[in-house]
């Protein structure tokens, strides 16, 4: 145990001076946890709070039209900036290449002539088996409103879509309500009630959205119970810059010769670095997990909810820890110089985060990568943390997702040893 103990002191004296290493450890993921969790949040709150900017051009003053702009205004998608002081296409076209607003809307000015035509001729359509006067329906041929979106390169497809969406939402809504006054008309020769309008019209069956999680618990999940186990893991395995070149570095300076000669075993020296980084792993882990939940409500970010189970979150964390400290040792162990492993060990963690599910969500992933994915020990892991923080499990319920994970850290360890003799290390 004495020698355990002086190789561990010798291990963090040697991460102490690696003040670069201190800094990938620590403060990279710290400053990614807060940039990727505000980005998220805004992006997940942007029906609520930040509006999207769109343009109006209404060229109608009539009832439909003007109808249609304030339907649109109470989309809560949207933060209508009507515009009087341009008339054609080609200004607003200029407008939207300055990024005054990246959508704009042009409503034409036969926009109500074609709404009120097309409720004519549905209403004509479902009528047209009762017997009702041939003057209160006129049949017209079916016609296309034609409503024009104008939007900047630079919008992402998904929020175009949304986008579109919501307007085709409008659009509906102002539509249906003439086909309804046409129809109501034919049949009762007089208008509708606008108590029965509103009551047909925007009568819409309430939707209730409720999370499953295996504790029957109601909160929903927010962008920091994402983003803070993704990139506390993110975190852990980028110690391979500082352990994978501490191994490297005690091969090329003749340490590992230097302990072959004392009375000791070169394997006590790696079990002294893996228990030296695990230490760190759940270091990290405590502050950005502490980060989480006192520094974010600071900066107006949703806080950090630890899961109730408290010992599955330090056994997750103490396994995923081991199983990044085995995967920094199994990189430092097959590369030639501190250049290999720090260039090979960060972009490998790159790539394992990536078809891990930490930068791309696992239920978009292509099914191709599907087998790749689950290769990645980054994917357990967070399986594992996403089993505790978003579904509410407790460590009967993750057990699934640690076992593969423990599968892989026996693996890296195998093949760490198999290299160390191969090398003649031990």
């Amino acid at each position: 145990m004495f020698k355990l103990w002086s190789t561990i002191i010798k291990d963090y004296r040697i991460l102490t001076r690696d003040k670069m290493g201190l800094t990938l450890m620590f403060v990279m993921p710290i400053i990614l946890a807060i940039v990727i969790a505000s980005v998220q949040n805004s992006t997940f709150e942007l029906v609520n709070e930040n509006k999207i900017p769109v343009l109006l051009l209404n060229k109608d003053t009539s009832e439909p039209a003007m109808e249609l702009e304030m339907a649109l205004g109470k989309v809560g998608m949207f933060d209508i900036k009507k515009i009087h002081d341009i008339q054609n296409e080609a200004d607003l076209k200029s407008r939207i290449n300055t990024k005054d607003a990246l959508v704009a809307i042009v409503i034409p000015d036969n926009y109500s002539e074609e709404v009120l035509k097309k409720a004519k001729s549905v209403a004509g359509e479902a009528l047209k088996n009762i017997a009702i006067q041939e003057d209160s329906i006129q049949h017209t041929a079916d016609t296309i409103i034609p409503v024009k979106l104008y939007y900047h390169p630079v919008l992402q497809q998904s929020f175009r879509k949304s986008i579109d969406g919501m307007l085709q939402s409008a659009l509906q809504f102002i539509q249906s309500k003439y086909i309804v006054k046409n129809v109501y008309y034919a049949v009762n020769e007089e208008n509708i009630p606008d108590a029965l309008e509103k009551q047909i019209v925007t009568n819409q069956t309430p939707v209730t959205e409720i999370p499953v999680s295996k504790s029957d618990s109601r909160q929903i999940p927010n962008a920091t119970q994402h983003n803070i186990p993704a990139w506390t893991i993110f975190a852990m395995f980028f110690i391979v810059i500082s352990l994978g070149s501490s191994v490297v570095r005690e091969k090329l300076n003749g340490s590992i010769i230097r302990l072959r000669t004392l009375p000791t075993h070169f394997g006590l020296a790696i079990v002294s670095k893996q228990i030296t980084y695990v230490l760190v792993t759940m270091l990290q882990a405590a502050v950005i997990f502490s980060i989480g939940m006192w520094l974010f409500p600071q900066m107006g970010l949703p806080a950090l909810n630890l899961p109730s189970d408290k010992a599955a979150l330090f056994l997750v964390t103490f396994i995923c820890g081991l199983c990044a400290a085995s995967f920094a040792i199994c990189v430092g162990v097959f590369s030639n110089t501190q250049e290999q492993a720090n260039g090979f060990g960060a972009v490998s963690v790159v790539l394992l985060a990536a078809v891990g599910g930490l930068l791309v969500p696992s239920f978009v992933m292509p099914a191709s990568f599907q087998f790749i994915m689950r290769l990645s020990p980054l994917h357990w892991c967070l399986e594992a943390y996403y089993g505790l923080f978003l579904e509410g499990g407790n460590l009967q319920d993750i057990w699934m997702n640690i076992i593969p994970l423990l599968v892989i850290t026996l693996l890296l360890q195998i093949i760490a040893f198999y290299g160390l003799r191969r090398k003649s290390l031990i």
